[in-house]
């Protein structure tokens, strides 16, 4: 057995040291969050004597949960990016393009973060006005943050065995960056012509050889105004400060959590049971139960990997027993994650109502019939394909057990009304009800469910901060690049192109969702909705769609996107949760695809079923 050099034992410990002395703080920073929103909660819906700094204190706290949990992601390798071709690429091509994507991150870091922490330093003129203490305590989030995940992408490439192949693919992206820099002159001549080579060519180029979404965007902006404007870098640090500081997106880590728990405690599982002893003996019956089932869980959690992971283990071993195919069980896993991501409280709701102004009230509640729909064009396309499935050996279940299901199952089908109600009466805001939910969950858990092991908790707390981590840094270079792109008058022609289609609203629908589906596929869901939402939904308000009906389009042509390979980010993350090699489901993912596509058209014909409700 050949052992480690001792400078590579050594880099993996201090790499583990440092892990740990990030993780931490932001699992406790995932509690305090917790805390603060549901002590307001209760203290100005209770005891109607609502505590003033609760919101500032969990803004200046959100920042820097945002930041560390983008550093555990960097540290986990978790930040979002497009594996299609890397995957495909040879063992030396796809450890050269993972050292490549890893410089390249390290290279947006290196020259941002000088900007953050003039940006932080420019933010202790400003006092906060609750708490009365320096805006700098919450902006030091940012240098602080980048800091730590340069320290990681180091010891990343310092820990890869060959430095040869490491000096190589740092002299790449400095060649790279070096031309650029050299072709200055010439950029700051070719005018919008620049849009096209830094937010096409620059992200095309990065994302398509596996640099992570954030980091190809930061590239994309940073390159922009560095070297075709005058305007100073410290906006674009601005720019991402506000895109991931607003507010509503704390419900983010807030649902992630919740759909963790959910899973934890069992909710989840008795849920299924209930939708199993009901459905289970009828042809097709468990794959109606898995539509069922994420319908049931997205009415909880917010994000759609805690949904399939929460719904897929339960099921799928019996389905399988029953002879379903490995392959149809993701297809089908991956057509329900597009077909539920408009039911509340999804995350990219949030996010649209976030970057848009459309009242989160109002997609809570137009989210819930297109999810309807697409369940009605998915389950006709499995009757089709289960009518001749052999049941000889399932044993109906009997009215009793049916009953005891429903009574087990009762507190957690409770769950997603108690959020929705406490929404839409007005008792918690969208990021607040999330804190209902846990408390909810936390306490069936551990009175009803007896189903809560203690042990799981930190790892969860990490997972939540670092899965928002990783979305809240995309959501930030996404606002900036959506900045760059409004000022350089884009949104200005884009909108005149887009008022200016033959066939007004109809055509504006049709268009959109051809753009969606393909920009969900490249891009993953909420950067595709942060970079155009603020383009085009004042078009659509202009050219006569109801604002709520368009979100509804927009996001299952996302989700269409999202979950269709080859490119699909959310497709692969439904192998991985089935445990199943992708190249089974490409097949009979192809028929829940045009089923889902039909569901959509009716969606996008009738806008009453988006906007009857409101």
């Amino acid at each position: 057995m050949t052992h480690l050099p001792r400078p590579r034992s050594s880099l993996s410990s201090l790499e583990a040291i440092l892990g740990a002395l990030v993780e931490i703080p932001a699992a406790l920073l995932v509690v305090a969050e917790v805390v603060i929103l549901f002590a307001g909660v209760v203290a100005r819906y209770g005891l109607h004597r609502p505590l003033v700094w609760s919101d500032e204190l969990a803004s200046i706290l959100f920042l820097w949960l945002a930041m560390l949990g983008s550093a555990v992601a960097f540290r986990r390798s978790e930040h979002m990016r497009m594996t299609a071709l890397v995957t495909g690429a040879g063992p030396a091509a796809r450890a050269f393009l993972d050292l490549i994507a890893t410089c390249s991150a390290l290279a947006f870091l290196l020259m941002i973060v000088w900007p953050s922490y003039e940006y932080a330093y420019e933010e202790s003129y400003i006092t906060t006005p609750a708490l009365q203490i320096a805006n700098s305590f919450r902006a030091a989030a940012l240098p602080v943050g980048i800091s730590i995940m340069a320290v990681f992408a180091l010891l990343r490439l310092a820990r890869f065995g060959n430095p040869r192949t490491v000096l190589l693919a740092l002299g790449t992206v400095v060649a790279i960056i070096g031309v650029f820099w050299l072709a200055q002159p010439l950029l700051r001549t070719l005018g919008n012509l620049n849009l096209i080579i830094f937010f096409v060519g620059v992200v095309g180029l990065c994302v398509f050889a596996g640099v992570p979404i954030a980091f190809a965007f930061g590239l994309a902006i940073f390159g922009y105004m560095a070297l075709t404007t005058h305007t100073p870098l410290i906006v674009l640090v601005g720019r991402m400060d506000e895109g991931m500081s607003h507010l509503i997106l704390l419900a983010v880590p807030l649902f992630v959590f919740l759909g963790l728990l959910i899973e934890m405690t069992g909710m989840a599982k008795a849920m299924v049971a209930f939708l199993a002893s009901l459905l289970g003996h009828v042809r097709g019956g468990l794959h109606y139960v898995l539509l069922g089932a994420m319908y049931l869980v997205s009415g909880i959690s917010g994000s759609k990997a805690a949904d399939m992971a929460a719904v897929a283990p339960v099921l799928f071993p019996e389905m399988k027993a029953r002879g379903a195919k490995p392959g149809d069980l993701v297809a089908l896993l991956a057509a329900t994650g597009a077909q539920t991501e408009t039911i509340p409280p999804s995350l990219v709701l949030i996010t649209i109502g976030s970057v848009t102004g459309v009242s989160i009230s109002a997609l809570f509640t137009g989210g819930l019939l297109p999810g309807v729909v697409l369940a009605i064009t998915l389950s006709i396309l499995v009757w089709w394909r289960y009518r001749g499935e052999d049941l000889s050996h399932v044993k109906r279940a009997t009215s009793g057990e049916i009953f005891k299901a429903f009574v087990i199952s009762l507190p957690a089908l409770a769950l997603p009304f108690v959020v929705r109600f406490a929404v839409v009466e007005g008792i918690a805001t969208a990021t607040e009800v999330s804190t209902i939910g846990i408390v909810y969950a936390l306490l069936a858990g551990i009175l009803i469910y007896r189903q809560f092991n203690w042990s799981r908790l930190m790892p969860m707390l990490v997972d939540t901060a670092c899965l928002s981590g990783a979305i809240l840094l995309i959501i930030g270079t996404a606002t900036g690049m959506a900045w760059g792109l409004t000022q350089s008058g884009f949104s200005r022609a884009l909108a005149a192109a887009m008022t200016g289609l033959p066939g007004g609203g109809a055509s504006f629908i049709a268009v959109s969702i051809v753009a969606f589906v393909i920009l969900g596929s490249v891009l993953e869901g909420i950067p595709a909705i942060v970079l155009f939402g603020p383009l085009l939904f004042p078009i659509a308000r202009l050219v006569g769609v109801h604002e709520v009906h368009y979100a509804m389009v927009v996001i299952l042509a996302m989700g269409i996107g999202l979950f269709a390979p080859p490119f699909g980010v959310g497709y692969y993350a439904a192998c991985a949760i089935g445990r199943v090699d992708p190249a089974e489901g490409i097949r009979p993912i192809l028929g829940y695809m045009l089923a889902l596509l039909a569901g959509l058209i009716i969606v996008a014909i009738f806008p009453w079923i988006s906007i009857g409700f409101l």
